[in-house]
Parts: structure tokens; sequence; C-alpha cells
């Protein structure tokens, strides 16, 4: 039977890949389904056919897996949120730890390697600190919607559907984030909705309102609520402030990002300050941290913590170490490694990101953390001297092939790698089997529902 795109086929679903999609074979031919699990018996229906392999739609449950649980959330199976919420939860730890040995082995060669089981997060829900909505004037339709006539299609205040970029599921609560979060969204959504000021169009690109960033402090239980629009219109946007200000104890901070630009980002050209600091605190390990609206931070602080605590252990140090972290962001690493090392020297390219992280070292009094400002491979010729420890914590992309060559040559006797991509991890430690041995990898749950893993990994320079 040849497969083609349009067909609905009858499938047994055999395993979870990286990306959260089920995997099923037709006549050898690898079939990616998306929110199955393993061991459902599904119809999906074929939209997308290459040479090697096709990607389906799940049409129908005709048996489901003994793995499946009630999502919580009604919105699930639309919202491209939390697509593993289907899923058991100790059941994601084993698929996600499963994800980091396949790709060691099949994108790295590298067999034998001790991962071990997955660090589970604190909380499974209500552990984001951060979280961001989107406006738009196409709102996205559940199927109970689609012939109500009360419903207001030109305006919406959520989350994306997977596979559009212009419309946008209108979101009344997101279980990922505390509840009070869910008012603050309520709040907003009311006051923009009869603002008769209208929302962003992503096709049309005009209108005013364009996201709506929240951020939690976990230590100290307050809010900053970021209001990005399209232009600065300072008395469309008080009164909203105003409003949140007064209504909650707990807002400490409202804010208003300008984005001038078509480009779809929550992050503005500049910043109008409405009410209360430009910045919230949060702390990880006793570490204060100041987080303003755009700055970089962990979105689950508790999470943070025991990441960081496995950098520590796997760091080995003794107070006479000199570590370099490199893409040190706001300085967290640096901050969380200062007490054991005798310097840390952090490299980074973002000027903004530098001065947050020099700013939080003088918050918390520490003295032995420097940082340089510049690509890392740049900044790795400022450092002359060997060190004893390298922590390297790449974006999703991983390390570009020439940072790996000149941290080879620089020679660290340990080097912790901390990854968000089981894929890009897999190659790096590739890179750098020649000369060092990955002992081994703990992974860490920072996103629960999702497929996404965080995991650091230890490596010891060959003899």
């Amino acid at each position: 039977m040849t497969v083609k795109k349009g067909q609905t086929l009858e499938l047994k679903i055999e395993k979870l890949i990286f990306g959260g999609r089920g995997l099923a074979h037709m006549n050898g031919l690898a079939i990616f389904v998306e929110r199955t699990a393993p061991g459902d018996e599904v119809r999906a229906r074929v939209f997308k056919k290459k040479k090697n392999h096709a990607e389906a739609r799940l049409v129908e449950l005709i048996s489901p897996s003994p793995f499946r649980v009630k999502p919580l959330c009604s919105y699930f199976g639309f919202c491209g949120g939390c697509t593993w919420q289907c899923l058991d939860y100790e059941k994601q730890l084993f698929f996600k730890r499963e994800h980091i040995v396949e790709s060691l082995e099949h994108i790295g060669r590298l067999g034998d390697i001790r991962v071990h089981p997955v660090i589970p997060s604190e909380k499974i829900l209500g552990y984001r600190n951060k979280m961001e909505f989107s406006f738009s004037d196409r709102r996205w339709l559940l199927p109970e919607e689609l012939s109500r006539e009360d419903i207001q299609k030109d305006f919406a205040l959520g989350l994306h559907v997977p596979g559009t970029f212009d419309k946008v599921l209108d979101t009344d609560a997101c279980l990922l984030m505390p509840n009070m979060g869910n008012k603050i969204l309520g709040d907003v959504r009311d006051y923009a909705g009869k603002s008769n000021i209208p929302p962003y169009g992503l096709k049309s690109h005009k209108g005013f309102w364009r996201f709506l960033m929240l951020r939690h402090s976990y230590v100290h239980d307050n809010w900053m609520v970021n209001i990005v629009t399209s232009e600065e219109q300072r008395p469309w946007v008080q009164p909203l402030a105003d409003l949140l200000h007064e209504k909650y104890n707990n807002i400490i901070s409202v804010v208003n990002n300008v984005n001038t630009r078509r480009a779809g980002i929550a992050v503005g050209e500049w910043e109008i300050p409405l009410s209360g600091e430009p910045f919230i605190l949060d702390k990880i390990a006793g570490f204060e941290f100041e987080i303003s609206a755009n700055s970089f931070f962990q979105t689950n602080t508790a999470g943070a913590e025991r990441l960081y605590e496995t950098v520590k252990a796997y760091s080995g140090l003794t107070g006479k170490e000199t570590v370099v972290d490199l893409y040190s962001g706001t300085g967290t690493i640096p901050i969380f490694l200062s007490d054991g090392a005798r310097e840390v020297v952090g490299i980074e390219i973002l000027e903004g990101a530098v001065k947050n992280a020099q700013k939080n070292c003088r918050k918390n009094r520490i003295q032995n953390c420097r940082f340089i400002c510049k690509d890392i491979k740049e900044g790795l010729k400022d450092v002359t001297d060997r060190p004893d420890v390298m922590i390297v914590d790449p974006p999703r992309a991983g390390v570009h092939p020439d940072v790996i060559k000149t941290v080879r040559s620089l020679s660290p006797r340990r080097i912790v790698y901390l990854s968000c991509n089981p894929a890009t991890l897999a190659r790096d430690l590739a890179l750098l089997k020649e000369d060092y041995h990955v002992v081994e990898i703990q992974p860490v749950d920072m996103f629960p529902h999702t497929y996404h893993i965080e995991s650091v990994a230890r490596l010891e320079k060959s003899p």
C-alpha cells in the first residue's frame, strides 16, 4: 500500500520521538502523528508526504494507550502549549530520558553513557514564572464556538494554535502559571476588548495591542505586567496600569514596551514605566536577582535551583578553581558558583545582559566574578590561562564548531555542558569525544507536560 497525502490510515503508535510526536510505520515508511502516545491505536490523516516519512494528524483514537490520563486543560489539543498533558507524568519523565539516550546513540554515536533518571519538577502545574500572550484581530474558534453569534471574532488574547501565525486562541486560563496570572489576564482582556482600540493584526500589521507578558516572583509572590503595544500612547495604557495597581497589592511593576516593528516578538524598542518599579526580584539558593521585562531568567525558578545545584556538583569546586562560563547571560550561573571558585569569568555577547550580570553581582556582594562582553569565539581569546572548569550553556542551536575547537585548545580539565536540546547536545559531545570522556548526564525537568528537557553533562579530560 502506497501512502498518499490526504489518506486516512489505521496505525499503532510505537514510541515518542523528540518533538513530542508519536511514531508509527506503514509498509516500512515512518509516519509521525501529532497528539499521540505509545500504545495508541489511531486513525490519522496524512497531511505531508516525503520520500522517507509522512506526517499525519489524529482523527480518531480507536484504542487508547495505558499511559494516557485525562488532560486537565479544556484547550488541550487546540493550544500549542503542553502537548504531553495527556501522558502520565512519570511516563513523561521516562520518555524525556529516552530522547536523550537515543540522541546520544544515533546522533553522537555515543553508547554506554550513564544517563540518570530525570529529576522531576517540584510542581507540574503553576510552575512558570513567565508567560506571553498574544493579541489578535482574528480569533481561532473552538468547535463548540463555530455556530455562536455572541462571540467577538475580531478580538482575542491568548495563545497561538499550531500551524496558524495570525490566529489566536482566546485563553481564559493557562494552568502552567499561578492562578493569579489568569485573573490578571482576564482583567487585561476585559479592558482592551472594551477600549475601542484595535488589537494588532499579524497580517495587516495594523492595530495597537500586541502582547501581554506576565512575570511572577516565585520567592516574593509578586508580579510584573508588561503591556506590549505598536506605538507609544500612554493615555491608552495608563488607565489599565492604574486599574491593575489598585486592584492587586502584589502587582509591583507595570511597564509598557513599544514595538513598532513588524517582527512578532514581545520585546520593545523602548520601555515606559507605568506603575511601581521597572523590575521584580526573585531568588535562587539565597542569591537575589533583578528581573526586568526583557531580561532572561529561567522560567521554572524551583527547577532552576535543581539545575544549578547539579552544575555546581559536577563542577567539583574546592575554592581554588578558575571557572569560565560561556553564554553567561545575566550571571545566574557565575553567581551561583562564586562561593566555590577562586574566580568565575563569564562571556556573553549581549551588552544588556552583561550589565544585568554586573548589577546582580553588586546586589549579592559578589566580588570574584567578571564578565567579557564579546562574541564567544572572540571572548575566548581573552582567556589566556587554562581554566580549571568550563561551563557551556548554549542556546538550542548548540555550540559553533569553531568555539568547540577553541575550547579544546584551552583544554580545561573539566567541562560542564548544559543543554535544552538533546540533538545538539549529542552533536557537540561527539565533537569533544577525542579529548573528553562523558562521565554522566543528569536530566532535569523544567517543563512538565511538554517534550522539552534540560540536561547537565559532566566531561573529564581524557588522560
